[in-house]
């Protein structure tokens, strides 16, 4: 899978998210309620604290739920909401387990359709319609894996030439451009009510 991403903006943290299945599924959950650039450095963060260079979904599957919390909780936090994401990395990790034998890039590896893509994206927990349609079209875009109809799949989110999330980040110029697109959303959602 090793690709160069420059989500986190962050070298150390991308690098990690270009080469761990498990680090670009994390990063991915964590994104919500705080900037994109600090949910995905939030999977490098959590291997420094496990004292190790990637994740493993058995070994933060398998923690103590108040160690795991109280790691996110350190300073400075992995996420706004600690003790809740630490959960839900501990849910997500569990999954994996269970159902991939702790391989986080089974999910994607083999599928032949954008659809059975995010049939299996939407069904880890934490990850919803958005969150899936989201990380079909970053896996698209920026790590080449492109079952047939990856694009319709990842809905919006995977138009070419758009900036509308983190799948289109590939540099600071794009980022500025995707948090433009998300105030502009805001402004018209806020105005609509």
């Amino acid at each position: 899978m090793a690709t160069k991403v420059q989500l986190a903006q962050r070298p150390e943290a991308d690098e990690l998210l270009g080469r761990s299945p498990l680090a670009a599924l994390v990063g991915m959950l964590l994104d919500q309620q705080v900037p994109m650039e600090w949910a995905f450095t939030g999977p490098y963060t959590i291997a420094q604290r496990l004292g190790s260079d990637d994740l493993d979904a058995h070994e933060i599957a398998a923690y103590d739920p108040e160690r795991f919390a109280a790691l996110l909780s350190e300073k400075p936090a992995v996420h706004r909401y600690p003790g809740s994401m630490a959960k839900r990395v501990q849910q997500l990790c569990q999954y994996l387990v269970e159902n991939y034998d702790g391989d986080a890039e089974r999910v994607w590896k083999g599928v032949d359709s954008g659809k059975e893509l995010f049939k299996r994206l939407n069904g880890l927990p934490g990850y919803g319609k958005q969150k899936a349609q989201i990380f079909v079209a970053l896996l698209g875009k920026q790590y080449g894996i492109q079952p047939d109809g990856w694009r319709e799949a990842a809905g919006a989110y995977g138009e070419q030439g758009s900036h509308r999330s983190v799948a289109d980040i590939t540099g600071p110029e794009s980022l500025a451009k995707v948090r433009a697109f998300k105030q502009e959303m805001k402004s018209a959602a806020k105005n609509a009510r």
